[in-house]
């Protein structure tokens, strides 16, 4: 394995970090995205059941905020239970567009680098391209085998690394940039029952 980074020459070596970042960021998002620690199944109904029991304080309302994502919105709905329903729904709201912008997190520099590894890649086939030319043609008009070699190996390696890196980036770019589509959707509806809730329980 050495022998192909060699092989590749020194533009693989940018790739090569480029590789083990992409791969730190898909297990990172794999982990930090999972629905239970989002989302906790059944939050919203032992929220509910607090707030018709009149048993929300401060110190049920702290352990919220540390429970999940969703428990921070439902947090903030609690607090302004007794606000307008605009006022209410402006509160879940922003600290929703916090949730969904920490969600996100890592997602732009995983599409990044799935458009430039691509890029990466031409420019170690174009460095291998000169060795190419460097090594054919010269004053003598001989051509240097073992450079030439070099050269073919350079841009083919690089190229085929970069489409590598390229590919899983991408797709774990868009699996998660829909996983954390669908967890806000998932939220916003259940934030707007509990919002449905303490306006009716106002009635």
């Amino acid at each position: 394995m050495f022998a192909i980074f060699i092989a590749a020459g020194w533009p693989i070596w940018f790739l090569l970090l480029t590789s083990i970042v992409t791969v730190a960021l898909i297990i990172e998002r794999f982990i930090a995205l999972k629905q239970n620690k989002i989302i906790p199944p059944g939050l919203l109904m032992d929220v509910l059941n607090l707030h018709q029991n009149q048993q929300v304080t401060p110190e049920v309302l702290a352990k919220l905020k540390t429970n999940s994502p969703f428990g921070q919105i439902l947090a903030v709905g609690l607090q302004n239970a007794g606000a307008s329903r605009d006022v209410l729904k402006s509160a879940v709201e922003e600290v929703g567009r916090h949730v969904t912008h920490r969600l996100s997190r890592f997602l732009n520099t995983l599409g990044t680098i799935a458009s430039a590894a691509p890029l990466m890649g031409l420019f170690g086939t174009v460095v291998g391209m000169i060795e190419i030319f460097g090594a054919t043609g010269g004053a003598t008009g001989s051509t240097n085998v073992a450079q030439l070699g070099h050269g073919i190996s350079v841009a083919l390696y690089n190229t085929g690394f970069a489409i590598l890196i390229a590919i899983p980036a991408l797709i774990a770019y868009r699996y998660f940039r829909g996983k954390v589509d669908d967890l806000v959707i998932e939220m916003e509806q259940q934030a707007i029952r509990l919002i449905d809730v303490i306006q009716g329980s106002r009635k």
